[in-house]
């Protein structure tokens, strides 16, 4: 004994709404799936990103961001944004010692060296003056670099820049580390 009865019009129905679903399925996934963003989309977001993991003071990611927008697009603006990013961390890093935040050095040194859920049960000891140490030579020497790399290709536009870097640092010396220039622009020339 049937219950329920089939219209006549449910396959044509069960079609729309599978071609439907699928549609939506199809839209939704582009709007969440990054694979689906256009080049465009998300090259001009990494250095959106870097910028607020800098705010946050996630120094780590904001190196991999810059990293990844040198790796995509190098540019004279990409190894620039990255050369302050270093100098950025250089800054904060000077900043805690002269105020004697010691345990701050710590935090990020774990900020730097670690990501991994591992990271959790099998924290990394370090002191943190030598911490502070290693950090700056690195991030110095990493600066110096990828600002060459960046006069190399368009010494007008670092001057320009580092006038306003230079500008910040001056309007901010206390925390200049945690933003970059608000005339910096995110779009690509």
């Amino acid at each position: 004994m049937q219950i329920w009865k089939k219209p006549a019009l449910v396959n044509h129905s069960r079609r729309s709404f599978v071609v439907m679903a699928g549609l939506l399925v199809g839209l939704g996934a582009q709007g969440a799936n990054p694979a689906y963003l256009s080049a465009a989309q998300q090259q001009s977001s990494h250095l959106q990103r870097a910028a607020v993991f800098l705010k946050a003071g996630d120094y780590r990611h904001a190196v991999e961001a810059c990293q990844a927008e040198v790796r995509e697009v190098p540019s004279a603006r990409s190894y620039l944004f990255l050369t302050y990013v270093y100098q950025a961390l250089d800054g904060y890093l000077e900043h805690l010692a002269t105020t004697d935040q010691w345990v701050r050095v710590e935090q990020l040194y774990v900020n730097l060296a670690t990501g991994r859920i591992e990271d959790l049960v099998d924290p990394p000891e370090v002191l943190a003056r030598i911490a502070k140490e290693l950090i700056q030579q690195a991030v110095q020497r990493q600066a110096d670099v990828t600002a060459a790399m960046a006069a190399r290709l368009d010494a007008a536009l670092v001057k320009q820049l580092w006038q306003e870097q230079t500008a910040l640092q001056q309007a901010r010396p206390t925390d200049w580390w945690s933003a970059v220039p608000p005339q910096w622009q995110w779009e690509r020339p």
